[in-house]
């Protein structure tokens, strides 16, 4: 598993690897585009931003029902082929606090995080869209207090959110603010504190902010 790991930032490490090339191109969000009328709002080029939020979820085969604060950071880009279609690819990951107890068993949900396609439809500076992609996290399984078991899995994630771009503030110039939520479906692996197939799905609702460049 630790391989999926290294090939998850790796893969996040790839999709902030524009922004180097791109910040000598002086990427700003209130730029037009080529397509775009003067006035338009841009959603073109790379971002990198912070989030945080909640989730709640339950883990399959068993009565636990993990839920808790989550934040992390996420990195992505965007396409902007036309003045109200925006597409493109966005990167996460999460700490989170969640688990539960239900004798004699705990679980939680120490990381997660997501590799995503994004598809969504620009009102000017605000942007509705749908998500999915690769999920990947760590569920952890403890009973009587000392016999514990980990698996990372693989898995996917499906969502939908809305992005409102603040460059039309002055104070505000390249940042944007978002609401998400997610549905996240990590696989099933054997865990021998249960002695049963055991896996994580989950909601998270979050609000985050980005920076384009």
């Amino acid at each position: 598993m630790d391989r999926l790991v290294l090939g998850a930032v790796a893969l996040l490490a790839a999709l902030w690897a524009p922004s180097a090339q791109a910040a000598d191109f002086n990427y700003r969000s209130s730029y037009p585009t080529v397509t775009q009328p003067l006035d338009g709002y841009s959603w073109l080029g790379p971002y990198l931003g912070g989030n945080i939020g909640y989730a709640w979820g339950s883990v399959d085969n068993n009565p636990t029902k993990p839920s808790g604060f989550v934040g992390g950071v996420q990195a992505g880009y965007n396409w902007q082929p036309a003045p109200s279609w925006v597409f493109g690819v966005e990167g996460d990951l999460q700490a989170t606090g969640a688990d539960d107890t239900f004798a004699p068993w705990k679980f939680s949900n120490p990381w997660f995080g997501t590799v995503r396609g994004r598809a969504g439809y620009a009102f000017n500076n605000i942007l509705f869209y749908g998500t999915a992609g690769l999920a990947f996290g760590e569920l952890r399984g403890l009973t009587f207090g000392s016999f514990s078991d980990s698996h990372t899995n693989a898995g996917w994630t499906a969502g939908v959110g809305a992005e409102f771009g603040l460059g039309q503030f002055g104070f505000a110039q390249h940042w944007s603010a978002k609401i998400e939520y997610l549905y996240v479906d990590l696989n099933d692996s054997q865990f021998v504190v249960t002695g049963v197939q055991n896996g994580y799905r989950f909601g998270v609702l979050r609000a985050g902010v980005n920076y384009h460049f």
